[in-house]
């Protein structure tokens, strides 16, 4: 059972908060930004940003970002910033200042629970990277980056960074991610979440007053389809029974998480496709996915042909064993940590 409900662990993508024994206390903040505007037009008198930093401003600038649903704080926990941000880790701390901010819609940023609902501007990648940048430069005051890394959602807005400011970075390590249009099984499942939500008769076009009961059989259902990786999953599930209990104890359990904030993460990649501005990356980049991630699976072929279009980008995959988790995997830090350290000690000054 401790296995299984740390595999489970391993799956979640909600938010937590850890204070890592021997690491800098994580300080975070807010910053308002007025009358931001989206790419579809609509604005926001107010737009809050909240962000997490750990280390001093003096430090060399990085900046994490987390994936659907997640938060800032969540990247932060043993596996990830237990594994990065310690005296002589890849990220120490006490050398560089790590920003880890809440995208638009996630975390304590401003989302549709706060209030607005289903009215809350449609945002998609390109406006959370926008507002992640200009939370960088204008309120933070950094004016260059060593490095933008992110994972599953914040891999792909990584390759957007890359490509949008190209002068901006010198690294940049997108992980469980493609960088091309949003297709395949990937959307398919992701539309399947989205529909879920919006056709069930509990979600009252949003204005609902209790979440609606799809929410979490939606989730747990793309998680267990997209997550997991098929040996590990089977490692813990091997009998139907086990398998059994370990989905009642999904489907049971205690569940945070709002439909519409939900439903608007999931859409949000809608639009997502970074390939046309592949040439213009000036980063040194290293795109890192696991062999058994199943949302981007490698036998597709399409981050080895893709690759080839960044001057500066190769590929770390990591194999797929019965210790990996499939598309999670790169949520544990200790299966690319040492790559990551390397590239920050060679990777040269973007001019």
């Amino acid at each position: 059972m401790k296995t299984k409900m740390m595999f489970a662990a391993a799956l979640c993508a909600a938010a937590f908060s850890v204070h890592v024994a021997g690491q800098p206390a994580p300080k975070e903040g807010d910053w308002i930004v007025k009358d931001f505007r989206f790419h579809t037009g609509e604005t926001l008198p107010e737009l809050r940003l909240h962000y997490t930093t750990v280390g001093e401003p003096t430090g060399d600038p990085v900046v994490l970002l987390h994936g659907t649903t997640g938060s800032g704080t969540g990247l932060l926990g043993p596996a990830f910033g237990g594994e990065l941000f310690g005296p002589g880790q890849p990220l120490d701390a006490s050398r560089y200042y790590v920003i880890l901010p809440d995208s638009i819609g996630t975390g304590k940023s401003s989302k549709p629970s706060d209030g607005l609902r289903a009215k809350f501007p449609r945002y998609n990648y390109d406006d959370m990277v926008t507002a992640q940048y200009r939370l960088v430069t204008e309120h933070l005051g950094v004016k260059h980056l060593r490095m933008v890394l992110g994972n599953s959602m914040g891999g792909m807005q990584a390759w957007i960074w890359a490509v949008k400011y190209p002068d901006f970075l010198d690294v940049a390590v997108p992980m469980a991610s493609l960088p091309v249009e949003m297709s395949g099984r990937n959307w398919m499942m992701r539309r399947l979440i989205i529909d879920s939500i919006r056709n069930d008769p509990e979600w009252m076009e949003g204005n609902y007053t209790k979440q609606p009961r799809s929410l979490q059989f939606a989730s747990v259902y793309f998680a267990v389809g997209t997550n997991g990786g098929n040996q590990g999953l089977y490692k813990v599930t091997p009998t139907r029974e086990k398998a059994d209990a370990y989905l009642d104890q999904r489907l049971k359990g205690p569940f945070r998480g709002d439909a519409n904030d939900h439903l608007y993460q999931w859409d949000s990649s809608r639009d997502y496709n970074p390939s046309a501005g592949l040439e213009r990356i000036r980063a040194t980049l290293l795109a890192i996915n696991s062999a058994d991630d199943e949302r981007n699976p490698p036998e597709l072929g399409v981050l080895d042909r893709e690759i080839k279009r960044v001057r500066n980008g190769r590929v770390l995959l990591i194999p797929g064993s019965p210790d990996t988790f499939g598309h999670g995997t790169t949520g544990r830090a200790k299966f690319w940590k040492n790559e990551v350290g390397t590239l920050l000690k060679e990777a040269p000054k973007v001019q």
